[in-house]
């Protein structure tokens, strides 16, 4: 048998290798035909909402520059933009943060010479002079994450390997530090699985401390804590995404390179990990979110107003830049 790797590391190369990961191959994308089907694909509404949230944060801050991070296949920033009123959108430059050769390619395609792209939100916060509007959908679950087992005498690392046969095994290795996460303050049971974003915390730090003035509005599904997040999920919320199909368990490694695997954001770690660098002004539902800013919508039958729904799964984080004395 190979020697174990954490299972952030199998993560990471699912999705992120250069040349056989998830997001860098040529995928199919989203809706028929693709892996998954994200919110704002559903309706034009989250699209219409956030657009009057940008402009609000574009005029109450005097920001000139609106910043998409991860924005997939581009048509939600397409639609953003359209959906800015007009006069805002000229005097407004619009910047996509993109890692991925494969969707830039398609992003440009899409929107032309409408924005400028980066490869950072560091290079992207250089050009707008660290004031900005920034927005983000399902972008914090994209994060490889580590993965923990309770046992019965205390937390440990889930690794992951390949056997003779070439399948997929995990192991526990042995009790170490465990990272920043509130998720251990819990009294879960023994066997409980949960996931900590560890990569998106080493993340913040690289690019959020050149944010000068500005808002930031992040959109994921995720709880506001641990409890919330595991109740009733014994095994966790780490699935993946093959062609419109949910896979858990050991179908997580059947097709590495080839589907999305995903896990559920922990949205009191975000806040706690930003706070350096922002302050949090709110956390609500998306359904809360869309009957906001589209106050004036009339008999909201989408599902994206169900709080019992996608409306609920979905939380919407609202923050500025932290004062610095």
């Amino acid at each position: 048998m190979r020697n174990p790797v954490p299972f952030e590391e199998f993560m990471r190369r699912a999705l992120h290798d250069p040349e056989r990961g998830y997001y860098a191959r040529r995928i199919a994308g989203i809706g028929r035909g693709g892996d998954f089907t994200t919110a704002p694909m559903l309706s034009e509404l989250p699209a219409r909402a956030i657009a009057r949230w940008a402009a609000t944060a574009l005029r109450e801050t005097g920001c000139r520059d609106l910043i998409e991070i991860g924005p997939g296949e581009g048509r939600l920033a397409l639609a953003v933009w359209k959906f800015l009123p007009r006069l805002l959108r000229w005097r407004t430059r619009l910047h996509l943060v993109e890692s991925s050769e494969p969707l830039a390619r398609h992003q440009k395609s899409l929107l032309g010479k409408t924005a400028r792209w980066h490869e950072h939100p560091a290079a992207a916060l250089e050009a707008c002079g660290g004031n900005a509007v920034i927005y983000s959908n399902e972008l914090l679950d994209a994060f490889p994450v580590r993965l923990f087992e309770r046992t019965a005498d205390d937390w440990r690392e889930i690794a992951v390997a390949t056997d003779g046969t070439g399948a997929t095994v995990e192991s526990l290795l042995p009790p170490g530090p465990l990272p920043d996460s509130s998720v251990f303050m819990e009294p879960f049971a023994t066997g409980q699985r949960v996931e900590v974003h560890d990569s998106l915390r080493a993340w913040f730090p690289t690019w959020l401390g050149g944010w000068k003035s500005g808002r930031m509005l992040s959109i994921d599904y995720g709880a506001a804590d641990a409890a919330q997040l595991y109740q009733r999920r014994p095994r966790g919320t780490l699935r993946a995404y093959l062609f419109h199909q949910r896979l858990e368990g050991p179908a997580l490694y059947e097709n590495p390179g080839r589907q999305d695997i995903t896990a559920d954001v922990n949205f009191a770690d975000v806040i706690r990990w930003t706070e350096a660098s922002a302050r949090t002004l709110r956390l609500t539902s998306f359904a809360s979110f869309l009957s906001e800013q589209l106050a004036d919508a009339t008999a909201p039958t989408s599902p994206l107003f169900d709080e019992d729904g996608a409306g609920g799964a979905f939380l919407t984080l609202e923050q500025e830049p932290a004062r610095r004395d």
